[in-house]
């Protein structure tokens, strides 16, 4: 079995460019089954690697235990082991959080940090088969749409997961067989949390009456995926084909919308860049047949029925197209998008490698700040480049599709751009060695 498991290991590697033997891999272990497995693989393929391992301290004893069972395999392998205890439930409390999403930003956070600090090119997560299932069928339940079925991205900025080949019951077996200390985490085997849910009661069933569900399932996340990328590239084609943009206003011919073939899909990917929810698109289908000058309005942008258009405008100022955030204000909400602010002591902060957290040189920072729509001939000065740059160059040189600029927002603080938000900081806010304090914004969607 161990020759097997490790020629599929090493060409799953291969064939996904995760990473190659000379490289450092710092390893993301919590002492579950496949993380043990995970590193038990990497030793015998002789990689450099380090192991990270982190204590949420939700589970008391069992937390504990975790932690020295994966130091002890640590020091058994001679492996360079940094762990970390987080005090989770005050964090999630402070930051208005879920346990599971705050602790996902403080591992990933350190995880980031350790990576950093001590030359690893990646981290190595053991995200399985299953796990990739689960979301499948979490995200089609959940109604996302074919945005929502390409699974979890084996491969994520500094991110890799070599593991996703391998159900549980294989890591399972291999470990058995191989002797290797693991910890079972009581919390999979409960049905309190979704994800949970669906592994212990919907998927059973299912596997009931569709033995080898687990494997079809996987085939067809890489099917969903490669779709997604088609689907994409035809949306882009008619976004090229329908819209005429004229200064701030967007034009749609009328007759050209009525003629494209699938017409629901087409108009909803269409309007809800300018974030018309489904329902409305539906209505705008209505409005091809009607009289002129009706109007619908989103969250952000109207839209009236011209005698030979639909044009598309932002909503004034006074509508929430923009936003001010006061000073000692810690929630801002606009436009479908939350935004969390807090202030942190800049010794031992953490650096978070979330692209939708913003961590900046509060001492910089004049409130009140602006958030608003980015717009024609905005500048900053993008973190790590060193010069000014135009967004709409930022975004060519992004190649960030036609129809995904108009989503995007910027936060000004006293006329200067310090966030293109989702995107990336402006260099003149970045922390320094002389930041005392830190302002850290995270946004969401909801």
């Amino acid at each position: 079995m161990n020759t097997k498991v490790l020629s599929a290991f090493r060409k799953h590697i291969h064939e996904n460019h995760l990473c190659n033997k000379g490289e450092k891999i710092l390893l993301a272990v919590s002492g579950g089954a496949d993380s043990m497995m995970m590193a038990d693989l990497f030793i015998k393929e002789g990689f450099s690697t380090g192991i990270a391992h982190c204590n949420f301290q939700l589970r008391g004893e069992d937390s504990d235990r975790d932690e020295l069972l994966v130091k002890n395999f640590s020091l058994k392998n001679n492996i360079p082991f940094y762990q970390i205890r987080f005090e989770t439930e005050t964090f999630a409390l402070e930051e208005k959080l879920s346990i599971e999403e705050a602790a996902r930003i403080l591992r990933y956070e350190w995880f980031e940090k350790i990576r950093a600090h001590n030359q690893y090119l990646f981290i190595a997560t053991a995200h399985h088969l299953n796990d990739n299932n689960e979301t499948l069928l979490f995200n089609f339940f959940r109604g996302t749409g074919i945005h929502g079925l390409h699974g979890i991205p084996v491969k994520q900025g500094k991110i890799i997961r070599p593991m996703l080949f391998l159900t549980k019951q294989e890591i399972r077996d291999y470990v058995i067989q191989n002797e290797i200390p693991y910890a079972e985490d009581i919390t999979n085997l409960s049905d309190n949390y979704t994800r949970n849910f669906l592994r212990n009661t919907i998927i059973p069933q299912l596997e009931k009456y569709f033995p080898g569900l687990e494997k079809r399932l996987s085939q067809n996340i890489k099917r969903f995926a490669e779709a997604e990328q088609l689907y994409n590239e035809s949306v882009d084609r008619y976004w090229r084909y329908l819209i005429e943009e004229k200064e701030n206003e967007f034009f749609i011919p009328v007759l050209k919308l009525k003629k494209c073939i699938p017409l629901d899909t087409i108009t909803y990917e269409i309007f809800k860049q300018w974030n018309f929810s489904y329902e409305q698109s539906q209505q705008i289908i209505q409005l091809i047949d009607r009289e002129p000058g009706k109007t619908i309005a989103s969250q952000t942008h109207r839209l009236i029925r011209d005698r030979k258009w639909f044009i598309i405008s932002p909503l004034s100022e006074k509508n929430i197209s923009h936003l001010l955030i006061e000073k000692g204000q810690s929630i801002a909400e606009t436009a479908g998008i939350v935004f969390h602010l807090s202030l942190h002591p800049a010794d031992g902060f953490i650096l978070s490698t979330n692209e939708n957290t913003a961590s900046l040189d509060a001492s910089k920072v004049t409130f009140p700040l602006l958030l608003r729509p980015w717009k024609q001939g905005d500048y900053f000065y993008p973190l790590g480049l060193g010069k000014k740059k135009k967004l709409s160059r930022f975004f060519i040189d992004k190649k960030i599709p036609l129809h995904e600029k108009e989503k995007i927002w910027v936060l000004e603080s006293e006329k200067r751009i310090i966030w293109v938000v989702g995107m990336r900081i402006d260099d003149r806010f970045k922390i320094t060695d002389k930041t005392k304090e830190v302002l850290r914004i995270i946004c969401k969607k909801i």
